[in-house]
């Protein structure tokens, strides 16, 4: 018989739905005032992003199945990813051909460095947009393919004003809602959103993207 969790009795399941609310309204709000005011003011509030979330895991007692940080179904869930990257990369690059992208991929393609550091970055992200903000959505949203446009609703918005990134981000945030939904995994899908990332660098002219800025940077862009 399995013994009682300490949080079981402090945290009820009414509770809970609050505080999975309190996370869906929260973070994206907390985010955004980091992009747009703290990011300049005091660059190391970002610590406070990783406390949440922390807290946010231990209080819903997430496990590394409900976080999609496993390996039992890292198979399933890179063949579904695959499938949908490959059908966006195709794209973006009929866009970028149609754009007149150079030919020739910019340098920081080639560094390894540059590539890991990344992917790295778009792990986090993926981390913050499924593993909290989508588990969240699926615990108060009775339909899959509802949640899933929250999400992605919210992913780009966080990416205002940046005229590329926020349909990008929207269609991309979206589609990766619903695959971790599917198949609970992160690391395909952070391998596929780095992919893309930089296909959507390439493929949209730096006078659009500004070198993917969001928030000031976008108009503090030279």
């Amino acid at each position: 018989m399995r013994g009682v969790f300490p949080l079981d009795i402090l945290v009820s399941p009414r509770a809970l739905r609050r505080l999975a609310l309190l996370d869906i309204v929260g973070i994206p709000l907390l985010l955004a005032w980091y992009i747009w005011r703290l990011q300049a003011a005091a660059p190391r509030t970002w610590m406070l992003f990783l406390v949440w979330l922390v807290a946010s895991f231990l209080l819903h007692r997430d496990t590394p199945r409900t976080l999609g940080w496993r390996a039992d179904n890292l198979w399933p869930a890179t063949r579904q990813a695959a499938a949908i990257f490959s059908l966006f990369v195709v794209l973006l690059l009929a866009v970028g051909l149609a754009l007149g992208a150079p030919r020739r991929p910019p340098p920081h393609f080639l560094s390894i460095r540059q590539l890991w550091n990344y992917f790295a970055f778009c792990l986090l992200q993926q981390v913050a947009l499924q593993s909290l903000l989508n588990n969240r959505l699926l615990a108060v949203v009775s339909k899959g393919w509802a949640s899933s446009l929250l999400a992605g609703t919210i992913f780009s918005l966080l990416h205002w004003p940046n005229p590329v990134l926020v349909p990008v981000t929207f269609i991309g945030g979206t589609a990766t809602a619903w695959m971790f939904a599917r198949e609970r995994n992160i690391l395909p899908l952070a391998a596929g959103q780095a992919i893309l990332g930089s296909v959507v660098w390439w493929a949209f002219p730096l006078a659009w993207h500004h070198s993917l800025r969001v928030g000031p940077g976008y108009h503090h862009f030279l």
